[in-house]
């Protein structure tokens, strides 16, 4: 790889660093502007890079084991603004250089980074759960957090997941300590980007078009996983569509509208249908049974409602 890509991966990598750097410093409710404070969103940039990165370095690893060239990761930064929801970037992407030869290699590209940001994600939350701080630490950020409240303004709160809230009630106990709920965990920088992680993998599974999980289902089920994208997206719409019914004043919590917006990405730049490969031999059992592993995951990573705005 020549000098000036190398270098390019790099900026975006130290780039991508400090935007999430200084996420994680807002997500803690200090000033992330002032350079100061950036160190407090250390913990926070270094978790959620070494999430992404284990996630793309798991396709970039399985496209060399067949023979297709590819790019390191594309690190993406997105900076900070004032009254957005924001994690410090947009992910990370690699690009292939040559075409994918069969459904086999085409397979085991696609679900190499889920289930290796997967496990990163897991072992970023298993930390973030074993090592909770005591409840000083939510006092230095809220000092009244355990006084009556009066109520009124709004609260940010995080939607939980099969694998978030299983690792919490295994991994804790909120008799002797004090566990974030999820209107609080993003405080918490390992909590919060281990969550970010699962957020990710789901985001990715979804089994349409040339997504991971799209590359998944069709090395899967061949011409079935039209039939099976079209259905995923109108899922996903449906579930985008719910989360505008608190709006006109049906109180049911499901669903987010950015689904909606994560719709239009996939029907007009990733597509719905995958397409085909010069060798569509099939799989073999073993692939077979790591793709529904792959499902597996999905299932307990995914949230219907991963950010809510209460009242």
């Amino acid at each position: 790889m020549s000098a000036p890509k190398i270098l390019l991966h790099t900026a975006l990598f130290a780039a991508t660093f400090f935007t999430t750097a200084v996420a994680g410093a807002a997500w803690l409710n200090v000033d992330p502007f002032d350079v100061a404070n950036i160190a407090a969103g250390l913990p926070y940039a270094a978790a959620l890079l070494f999430i992404l990165g284990t996630h793309e370095f798991g396709h970039y690893f399985a496209s060399r084991l067949h023979g297709v060239d590819a790019t390191l990761p594309f690190f993406i930064p997105f900076p900070t603004m004032p009254g957005f929801l924001n994690f410090g970037t947009l992910g990370a992407v690699i690009k292939t250089r040559t075409p994918v030869p069969s459904k086999r290699a085409m397979f085991d590209i696609g679900v190499a980074g889920p289930i290796a940001g997967f496990i990163a994600s897991l072992a970023v939350l298993i930390y973030g759960f074993t090592h909770l701080p005591g409840k000083e630490f939510i006092l230095s950020i809220h000092p009244d957090y355990f006084l009556k409240h009066s109520g009124g303004g709004l609260e940010l709160r995080f939607g939980t997941s099969i694998m978030y809230e299983s690792l919490s009630l295994l991994l804790t106990h909120p008799m002797d300590q004090f566990v974030p709920p999820m209107s609080e965990m993003y405080h918490y920088p390992f909590l919060c980007t281990g969550w970010f992680g699962l957020f990710v993998t789901a985001m990715n599974l979804f089994p349409i078009g040339q997504l991971d999980g799209g590359h998944v289902s069709y090395a899967m089920f061949g011409d079935a996983h039209k039939t099976i994208s079209r259905t995923a997206f109108g899922l996903l719409v449906a579930i985008g569509l719910m989360g505008f019914l608190p709006a006109i004043g049906v109180e049911i919590h499901f669903g987010w509208t950015g689904w909606l917006f994560w719709g239009a990405v996939l029907f007009f730049v990733v597509k719905l249908i995958h397409p085909p490969v010069s060798n569509e031999e099939g799989l073999d059992p073993l692939r077979m049974k790591i793709g529904w592993l792959a499902w597996g995951i999905f299932a307990l990573s995914f949230s219907p409602s991963p950010f809510s705005i209460l009242f």
